[in-house]
């Protein structure tokens, strides 16, 4: 839990640097970038891990490897991780920080489950009807799973809006044996 606070802190201080240099989008980008290349890279992820290799050092090889890609500001904010033995929260970072930029631009993530692969302009009636109910932007993302039988199931954080048929036949089943 302290971990996940402290993330969210760098995440809010790194939301306020991409929004003075007016690149949130990309900021976001960048870090995610770097969160990856740690997630999936066992050897850096060793040597961002190694209390043997100095700060100094890691932040040398970040500036070697970013220099030239990122906007200084940028580098100067993984530095200011590796200073504070932090850079091993890059990747819960990058999730608070996509979590914060949705958050600032009215965004929310929606997992719609179907039965089989909806066409485009169903998609995005489900898309607008949602973000119209909600008020705000919905970013779909889609699960097709044929055990649903039919119909939709849309979760939006923890809230479950199930109209699959799988549920309505349930519901019927359990309707019939109580009046059995």
């Amino acid at each position: 839990m302290r971990d996940h606070s402290i993330a969210r802190n760098y995440a809010e201080a790194l939301l306020v640097l991409a929004s003075k240099a007016e690149n949130r989008d990309g900021f976001g980008a960048m870090i995610r970038d770097v969160a990856q290349a740690i997630s999936n890279d066992k050897t850096l992820q060793a040597f961002l891990e190694s209390p043997r290799v100095s700060a100094a050092q890691k932040n040398a090889v970040f500036s070697k490897a970013y220099s030239d890609k990122v906007p200084n500001l940028f580098l100067r904010f993984l530095q200011k991780l590796v200073s504070n033995r932090r850079q091993m929260l890059i990747p819960a970072i990058a999730t608070e920080y996509q979590n914060l930029l949705d958050e600032a631009e009215g965004r929310v993530h929606a997992d719609i489950t179907v039965a089989k692969p909806l066409p485009e302009a169903d998609l995005q009636n489900i898309v607008a009807s949602l973000s119209k109910s909600l008020g705000k932007t919905v970013v779909p993302n889609v699960i097709v799973n044929p055990t649903v039988l039919g119909g939709v199931i849309v979760k939006v954080g923890d809230s479950i809006m199930d109209g699959s048929i799988r549920r309505r036949l349930g519901r019927l089943a359990k309707a019939m044996q109580a009046s059995a």
